[in-house]
Order: C-alpha cells, then sequence, then structure tokens
C-alpha cells in the first residue's frame, strides 16, 4: 500500500535554494491511540496504551524536530549562512502505523509546510514507511521482491523530487532485523531491489539517495568476519570481501568511503558513499553495550560529480533530547510514556551547484 496526498489549506511547497536537508529517524513503533490487532502488545489497551499517549509521542517527536540542531561545533549551512535552526525539506520515517499517524506528524509540524506525503507498508505487518516533503512527489513506486512463496517483508518506498528543478530520487528502506532465522536472505533480498534501481538511476545520470533502518552494520563484514558464513547485504570495497561476489551477484550493496564512490575491487558492481566509512564516529543504535550503525544515507556517484545536486555533509543526532543523560539514544518506554525512540536521526545536507 502506498500514496501521496495533498493538503489543502497551507501554502504551497518549498521553493527550493542552495540546499537540500533530508532528516531520517527510525521513530520506535510509533502507533495510534486505536486497537487494530496488528500492534505490538505494550502498545495495546490491555498494557495501558491511550489515546493520551499516543498525542503525547506525536508532540514529542514533532517538538524535537522543530528544535533540532547539528551537534554542537558542526559547520551546517543554510543558504549560505551558518544556521542552528534546521527545517528539513524532506523527512523519512521508519516504523510508523499507518497513513494517519504520518498525518499528525504533518500536522504537527505544519510551519515547515510539508504538504506531500507517501506511505507504504507489507500487507499483514504492524508498521511501515513514511515520507514528509516540502517539495512536490513527482513520482511515487514501492518495490517488493518474492523468491520461491517467500517475499522481501518490508517494502522499498520509491519517490522521486525535483527542488531547483533538478531530480533526486530517495529509496526509503526497513531491512528485516536480525532476530529470527536466515534474515540475511531476506535483507540481500531488499539489497536486489536497491542495486537494480541504483544501475537504472546510474545510466540515466539521475542522483539517489538510500535512506533508512538496513538493520546491518556499514562494517558488518569486518564485526564478523570469519564467525558468520555466508555473504552480507553490505560489503565494503575490500579485496576480501570481493571474493565473495560470485557466490550471489546482485545481492548486496557495496559501501565505499571515496568521492565519488567508485568500486576498485568489484566487478562492474557501482558502489555507494557510506558517511559512516569515512566522516561519522559512532554510531546511531545502541546495542548490548556498543554503538551499531544500522541507519543510514547511501549515496550514489551522482552526488559527487556530473549532478547539480552535490552532497555535503551528514550528521548522526547524538545530542539532547534525542540521548539521554547516559549519552545513548533516549528510547521511549510506552509504560511510562516517556523518551524518543531507541535510534539516533540521521541529517543529510546536499548543495546545489
Amino acid at each position: 500500500m502506498s500514496g501521496c496526498a495533498f493538503f489543502p489549506g497551507q501554502e504551497a511547497g518549498h521553493q527550493g535554494n542552495g540546499s537540500f536537508i533530508a532528516l531520517l529517524w527510525n521513530v520506535q513503533a510509533l502507533f495510534d491511540g486505536q486497537e487494530h490487532g496488528s500492534e505490538y502488545v505494550e502498545f495495546r489497551e490491555t498494557s495501558g496504551w491511550t489515546q493520551e499517549k499516543y498525542q503525547a509521542r506525536i508532540t514529542a517527536i514533532s517538538q524535537a524536530i522543530l528544535q533540532m540542531a547539528p551537534p554542537e561545533g558542526s559547520m551546517a549551512v543554510i543558504s549560505g549562512k551558518p544556521s542552528k535552526a534546521i527545517a528539513p525539506d524532506l523527512i523519512g520515517f521508519v516504523e510508523i502505523e499507518n497513513i494517519g499517524v504520518l498525518q499528525d506528524l504533518a500536522e504537527a509540524l505544519s510551519r515547515h509546510g510539508y504538504n506531500w506525503t507517501a506511505f507504504s507498508i507489507a500487507p499483514g505487518s504492524s508498521s511501515g514507511l513514511g515520507v514528509l516533503s516540502r517539495f512536490p512527489i513527482t513520482d511515487l513506486r514501492t518495490h517488493s521482491i518474492t523468491r520461491g512463496k517467500l517475499s522481501a517483508p518490508r517494502p522499498v518506498l520509491e519517490l522521486r523530487v525535483e527542488p531547483n528543478g533538478e531530480p533526486l530520487v530517495f529509496l526509503l528502506c526497513h531491512w528485516k532485523s536480525k532476530l529470527g532465522s536466515d534474515t540475511e536472505t531476506q535483507r540481500r533480498d531488499s539489497a536486489r531491489i536497491v542495486q537494480r534501481r541504483l544501475r537504472e538511476l546510474n545510466e540515466s545520470g539521475i542522483p539517489l539517495v538510500v535512506m533508512g533502518d538496513l538493520n546491518e552494520n556499514h562494517d558488518e563484514f569486518y564485526r564478523y568476519k570469519g564467525s558468520i558464513p555466508g555473504i552480507y547485504s553490505l560489503l565494503p570495497d575490500d579485496s576480501d570481501a570481493a571474493l565473495l561476489e560470485e557466490k550471489t551477484p546482485g545481492d548486496f550493496l557495496v559501501l565505499s568511503g571515496e568521492k565519488p564512490p567508485l568500486s576498485v575491487n568489484f566487478k562492474d558492481v557501482p558502489a555507494l558513499y557510506s558517511p559512516w566509512v569515512a566522516e561519522i564516529d559512532g554510531g546511531s543504535y545502541y546495542y548490548r553495550g556498543d554503538w551499531e550503525t544500522i541507519d543510514h544515507f547511501l549515496l550514489s556517484e551522482w552526488l559527487f560529480s556530473g549532478s547539480l545536486w552535490n552532497y555535503s555533509r551528514c550528521y548522526v543526532l547524538n545530542n539532547e533530547p534525542f540521548v539521554s543523560s547516559k549519552g545513548i539514544p533516549n528510547a521511549y518506554v510506552p509504560r511510562y510514556g516517556g523518551g524518543l525512540s531507541d535510534h539516533l536521526p540521521l541529517l543529510l545536507f546536499l548543495k546545489f551547484l
């Protein structure tokens, strides 16, 4: 299921300038105040979940976005001038229950004028993907893949915007978590969708941004090399990793820290630039005492050469209110109604040449 909706009564979309800002945030199971039967147990009426708690979450999440700024000491620039306040042009949300939740977020953030929305969810899933945009969404697609009788459990939401008249394509993803058996196969199925679109858009000269919770670290290969058999859905542009290419060609993404990201060790496989590889420290998710880099902005080569839109910077928002006093994600606790999310948001800055 996917859709694009216009909210009447608001001003026309953002007119564009020398920058484009995107925000990615897994908001940790944002369920509304009505019970539909597919919610996680802690978000049901029998567990104490209420409409009031839902509205409080919408308020807390929207206020955090309205007040957010890059980490102190960063050099974020908007319209040529340093700025503390950030108004994203596009927001990709992961783990929202339905399009009604997305509309409530758009309303709470109405001062930014998110007049265009897109939402996608797999049949039978508890949560889906949502996008708010200040620019018209000129093309909208949902991708999935089937292997035998099984489908990738979560869709890939593709949308196109054209700020300053120049196209940008975004793929919003939420790949299968590591809970359960044979989960890597399902993540690789999702990676196949992304790689196919990357090849097609590279041939057309259209810049692509892949964004989402991919449930795999940018350095997964190095973290578990030798301890977990098989191929990973995210591979470094590394000669050892390239030895796995012939096993399942097309079922992985190659990540590079080079600008532009051109594959050196893989044959005819396009690479994507990962800010985690070269310029961001820490992580966006904290698990068992260690930081993980499972939330991603990945950028195609056309955002470094040949396009009027170019990559500028990427930040993980590791400041308050997104982190707790312990310096880790300020996770939401349904029982008490406190916190924001167990994932930190990422901010992406593009510049118009």
